[in-house]
């Protein structure tokens, strides 16, 4: 029988989980391709060009980084007046994205995963490449307004993903302050790297959205599972 000392040094090398950060499109809400397709349609609109593969390698980073990345990229001449050009095309970007995103359905068995997991006792909170405008018109539309801890969008930071300080930012919101005691989990490699860099106990791809298994494996990580349906399975049986 361990000491009770020993007991309180496994408790603080592992302490219990408190709180799961969750990226929303591609791992809760149903990733269509909408996001790289109204992307470049935005961007080409005011005559920047780019591929589907380029875009492809921002997933899940702040739209509004994406956007300025072609600007600067193609037109570096334009300097201080590139925010001028990125706003206009960011905000044809948002206005089509919230249309689309009307009718996009939660990934299959996230409402009760994430049902389970507050039973459980968890605490859940969201972290997105999306802004706030778009995020919260996601939310409202399927009643997700009260579920999570902290909400965190692109918006709310300086430097969005790989950067960790959106998950720093849920960490601070849900009131949780050991990274050993969090769990991130995300469909893109940029999902995975935020979450390694924020030094997290977890870091949990899923394959229903824009990230393949082998560019997810190729990522620092804890754990690949299927779906977010797969979480509080693997909560119980590795953490």
């Amino acid at each position: 029988m361990l000491s009770s000392s020993a007991v309180a040094r496994a408790y603080e090398a592992n302490p219990p989980i408190r709180l799961i950060a969750l990226d929303v499109g591609g791992t809760i809400v149903e990733d269509r391709g909408d996001v790289p397709a109204l992307l470049g349609r935005a961007l080409q609109h005011q005559g920047i060009e780019s591929t589907p593969a380029e875009i492809a390698k921002w997933r899940g980073a702040s739209k509004r980084e994406i956007i300025r990345h072609f600007v600067e990229k193609q037109r570096p001449s334009v300097g201080a007046d590139s925010g001028t050009e990125v706003e206009k095309i960011y905000a044809e970007f948002t206005q089509s994205l919230i249309a689309a995103y009307r009718t996009v359905p939660p990934v299959r068995g996230a409402e009760p995963a994430m049902e389970q997991l507050r039973s459980r006792g968890y605490l859940i909170a969201t972290t997105t490449g999306f802004d706030r405008a778009v995020t919260s018109s996601i939310f409202r539309r399927l009643g997700w307004e009260s579920l999570f801890a902290a909400v965190i969008c692109s918006d709310d930071v300086v430097q969005g993903r790989p950067a960790p300080y959106m998950l720093f930012h849920a960490m601070e919101g849900a009131r949780v302050e050991n990274v050993a005691q969090v769990v991130a989990v995300g469909d893109t490699p940029l999902d995975l790297q935020a979450g390694t860099n924020a030094g997290l106990r977890g870091v949990v791809g899923v394959l229903t959205g824009a990230g393949a298994a082998d560019q997810l494996d190729a990522e620092p990580h804890t754990h690949i599972v299927p779906s977010i349906a797969d979480i509080p399975a693997l909560l119980s049986s590795s953490f």
